[in-house]
């Protein structure tokens, strides 16, 4: 029997809570990847975040263990797996049985030692890169592409972000214009912040086709070749929290791609990058909250220990409030997360985009907003402690650092915040209108 456990460290299904989302299946699942993923990534976690880079045999054995596949959306490819010889993941799961909660337990345990850097080094290229070549590439693209890239031969990144261009993707103005020849085209600009690009052999990159006057609508996506390739300069950047997880600084001088390497139609490109969104979104709530876990379960654990005043901490009212308030927004965020997730095995991939997409931009702005609470409790009941990079406190001084790292990338939490309600609306105005048709109709 298990001995007990510090309070908040686990989502209640896995304190022994009755839950109605996880199947035998899933419970299987857990029970399976938490070993392999604490031996090869947690045990190292904070020493590699320390050290700032991963090493690469690392990424080896993952692909080796088909570990990187669970960071794909599912449904998984069914088909090109099992054409790469891909029947079952760790653990016996069938390739074809797995779900969006199975994707859910595969993030919460890629993200159990708080430190996201580690795990995001690993999968963010197959979790947000892959899916578009997936969805939208041509079969000769797939066909070229996909056999390194999932099984780990090769490896791909998202690049959107530009220096002048965050949260506001129309806005990107990286060209790309196609050569005289009309068999290439050539790629000019910068990208900024761009996970895992260092490492990457390939992009899909967004750029402009289209003229700059035409915003989202003139946006394509291209795949580009990243290491080695001519006129590409790439460059680690210094950023405060996720450090391990190669934070990339791209520079594209004359690039030239093939014309095959356009993912889908011209100036359909953010289109396409909606698509996953929903999927970006719950897979950056679902480390968050992990890390919100960590965060305010190693200080509950400090603060039953730790004495002052002549008795230990968790007996001043002041720190049980502090424990309280954290906790319930915590347990809040973990129930609506499971829900999401849930709700994702439940609807077909074009009805989640629609119901889900404002919603699933809401839980990860809330998600950031919850971490912030929890990691500042954490650091405060630390004290000192809490604020060196060393010693008992030396994980919530790593994780308060981490914090901005959830509430920016993927989209600003002001920016997502805003966007949930216009979303909201658009479909209520819909639907209205659609009822009143249909009232109409009867007339």
């Amino acid at each position: 029997m298990a001995g007990p456990r510090i309070p908040f460290s686990e989502p209640p299904w896995l304190m022994g809570l009755p839950s109605p989302y996880f199947s035998a299946s899933h419970r299987a699942w857990q029970a399976a990847i938490r070993p392999f993923v604490q031996t090869y990534l947690h045990a190292h976690a904070v020493e590699w975040e320390q050290a700032g880079t991963v090493p690469e045999h690392v990424f080896s054995e993952f692909a080796a263990a088909h570990m990187l596949i669970p960071a794909l959306p599912a449904p998984l490819p069914v088909a090109w797996l099992k054409r790469l010889g891909i029947h079952t993941l760790l653990g016996g799961l069938p390739v074809d049985q797995f779900d969006a909660l199975h994707g859910y337990i595969y993030g919460d345990e890629m993200a159990r030692s708080g430190l996201v850097g580690p795990g995001a080094s690993l999968t963010t290229g197959m979790a947000f890169g892959v899916p578009l070549i997936l969805k939208f590439g041509s079969e000769e693209l797939k066909e070229g592409l996909l056999p390194d890239l999932l099984t780990g031969r090769k490896r791909c990144c998202i690049a959107i972000t530009e220096p002048d261009a965050g949260s506001d993707v129309a806005g990107i103005v990286t060209t790309a214009v196609k050569s005289a020849d009309g068999k290439e085209w050539i790629v000019n600009g910068s990208k900024k912040w761009i996970t895992n690009g260092i490492w990457s052999d390939y992009a899909s990159m967004a750029v402009r086709t289209g003229s700059p006057e035409s915003g989202a609508n003139g946006i394509s996506l291209l795949v580009v070749p990243l290491k080695g390739h001519p006129g590409v300069t790439m460059r680690r950047l210094n950023v405060s929290g996720f450090v391990s997880s190669g934070t990339t600084y791209i520079e594209l001088n004359d690039v030239r791609v093939p014309v095959e390497n356009l993912i889908g139609k011209e100036n359909q490109g953010m289109r396409y990058i909606m698509t996953n969104f929903n999927h970006e979104r719950l897979a950056v709530a679902t480390g968050t909250t992990r890390q919100a876990r960590v965060a305010l379960s190693t200080a509950f654990e400090y603060v039953l220990k730790r004495v002052a005043f002549g008795k230990p901490l968790i007996e001043q009212p002041v720190v049980r409030h502090r424990l309280a308030k954290a906790g319930a927004l915590l347990e809040s965020l973990t129930a609506w997360v499971e829900q999401f997730a849930f709700q994702m095995t439940q609807l077909p991939s074009q009805q989640a985009d629609v119901q889900l997409g404002g919603l699933t931009a809401l839980l990860k702005a809330h998600a950031g907003m919850v971490f912030k609470e929890c990691a500042d409790v954490s650091v405060l009941l630390f004290g000192g402690n809490g604020y060196t990079k060393s010693g008992q406190g030396m994980l919530a001084e790593m994780l308060y650092r981490e914090v901005m790292g959830t509430r920016i990338p993927g989209g600003s939490e002001d920016v997502l915040l805003d966007l949930a309600v216009r979303q909201l609306v658009k479909i209520f105005s819909i639907q209205t209108k659609m009822l009143m048709a249909a009232e109409s109709s009867k007339l």
